[in-house]
């Protein structure tokens, strides 16, 4: 297929001259990757920009491919992003049905009436003749293109199955336009006679995705670069036809995270070449603990820029600057790393209240009981501190562990750097008068007083925080220890610390 030319932001097209409509319109073949999300995404913030109608339309004509429970795994997904959908299957709208497969009659009869009108053909090639065409080093050689109307009848008549193809014009070029990149010109003897109509009168995508944007007055189509060869053909359909096509948008593909290959042919989540785990269907962004609006701020920012030099953006500010003309052309590599960066700063800036109920479910499926009152003094703590939603249970689980069980860490975990079992054992001991007399157990007062024995004594601030630390939650990593220490109280926090001196002294002995 020739390239497209590279020009100007400016399209061919440059006015929108018709109400904005678009779509995402998925097989519902399982659960949905994010390379289409991605599409949708950016269908969904055009029409938004424009004050346009988003459309689903579910594409189930391939029936060998259609899995039970997709569409609710679609609209889950929707639902989770906070994608709100105009028209299709669930909200309803005055152009559907908005499911191919009950829309059967209206793509046979426009199939029959390109064939009345000399644009289509029946094609009675069997399974063996397309055999010897693909055996001979060729495709499908036409051969049922110019027999005459009797003898299709007769054929017909004979009960031999046939499709309905395509007269592609075997002279010429095809010219469109493309908001993304540019002319496209490509030569018409390139392209072969496609299926528009099966045997079983299924139509093809060539076909239903044509009839359905007309009926449903689709102003753009937003699709994968992966369609662009069939471009050609399909505007020649829309000009056989005689309808107005819409404006069309190639999207660049999703790289995987090193750069090659196609992220679209991922089914699920795999470990990068750093060992990162990389989702790639939306339940897995969810099971991951991603919020939302991380992810579609990561997705919009695949291929699209914001400007400013400006990377954390909502849906609602990309709404006001997103166009399908500054999307780049180039495929782009699934930045995975990034990711949590947005998360993190997501997390940050998400509302106490919101962060509180975005964990407990989390908590509560680790198996701890939660607290919610404990969880709102935590959440602060954790804020600056979380990648993940995830995160909460290996840096904060045991606050909503049962107290009255708590185990002391093992010696590998209490003892810091550059401090033997005998030193461990004597800045816990130190430490139990200090934090039992501190007038004020605030964060501020426990670190001053703490500080002040280190100072003393020789050591680093460092190794005997970070003993404490260990003694008070049983782990290397946890929120801050004199914060911590502040909510788990005064004499939870002292017994902890006993726990520990009594461990590692038996332990020596």
């Amino acid at each position: 297929m020739a390239e497209a030319k590279q020009r100007s932001k400016k399209p061919l097209t440059d006015k929108i001259t018709r109400p904005v409509r678009t779509r995402y319109a998925p097989s519902p073949t399982g659960p949905q990757h994010i390379g289409g999300i991605r599409s949708a995404l950016f269908a969904w913030l055009f029409a938004r920009r424009h004050g346009g109608q988003f459309i689903l339309r579910i594409e189930d004509t391939d029936q060998k491919r259609s899995v039970p429970g997709s569409l609710e795994m679609i609209l889950e997904s929707f639902d989770w992003l906070q994608m709100d959908i105009d028209e299709g299957p669930r909200a309803g709208g005055s152009y559907g049905p908005y499911v191919q497969s009950e829309r059967l009659e209206l793509y046979q009869a426009w199939a029959n009436w390109l064939v009345e009108n000399g644009y289509a053909y029946k094609c009675f090639a069997s399974a063996d003749e397309l055999a010897e065409m693909r055996a001979a080093g060729g495709g499908y050689d036409r051969r049922y293109r110019h027999i005459s109307a009797d003898r299709a009848e007769a054929l017909e008549a004979r009960g031999l199955p046939f499709v309905i193809r395509f007269k592609m014009p075997l002279t010429g070029v095809t010219v469109g336009d493309d908001l993304i990149r540019g002319a496209i010109q490509v030569e018409n003897d390139k392209l072969q006679d496609a299926i528009l109509l099966k045997s079983d009168g299924f139509p093809t995508y060539h076909l239903a995705h044509i009839v359905d944007d007309h009926f449903m007055k689709i102003s753009h189509v937003t699709r994968a670069v992966e369609w662009l060869p069939s471009f050609p053909l399909h505007l020649q359909i829309w000009r056989a036809l005689g309808w107005d096509e819409p404006q069309f948008a190639h999207l660049p593909v999703l790289l995987n995270p090193n750069g090659k290959g196609k992220l679209s042919k991922r089914k699920q989540q795999f470990a990068d070449a750093e060992g990162r785990r990389v989702p790639v269907l939306v339940h897995e962004f969810i099971d991951a603990g991603y919020l939302p609006a991380a992810v579609m701020n990561f997705l919009t920012n695949i291929g699209w820029s914001y400007g400013d030099n400006q990377e954390v953006f909502s849906a609602a500010q990309a709404r006001e600057r997103f166009d399908l003309r500054d999307v780049n052309a180039a495929n782009s590599a699934y930045p995975i790393a990034k990711l949590d960066w947005l998360n993190s700063q997501y997390i940050q800036r998400s509302d106490a209240g919101d962060l509180c109920r975005a964990l407990q479910p989390i908590l509560k499926a680790a198996g701890y009981s939660v607290d919610e009152e404990l969880l709102k003094r935590v959440v602060p703590l954790l804020r600056i501190r979380l990648k993940s939603l995830n995160d909460v249970v290996p840096m904060a689980g045991f606050f909503f562990a049962n107290w009255a069980s708590f185990q002391p860490p093992p010696p590998d975990i209490l003892i810091q750097r550059k401090m033997d079992p005998p030193q461990t054992a004597e800045v816990l001991r130190a430490s139990l008068p200090i934090l039992e007399q501190v007038p004020d157990f605030k964060p501020a007062a426990q670190q001053a007083a703490v500080a002040a024995y280190a100072k003393s004594s020789g050591y680093k601030n460092g190794q005997v925080f970070g003993t404490l630390r260990a003694a008070v939650t049983g782990q290397r990593v946890s929120p801050p220890t004199f914060e911590t220490m502040e909510i788990l109280g005064r004499a939870e926090s002292v017994r902890r610390i006993e726990l520990a001196l009594k461990s590692l002294t038996q332990e020596s002995d």
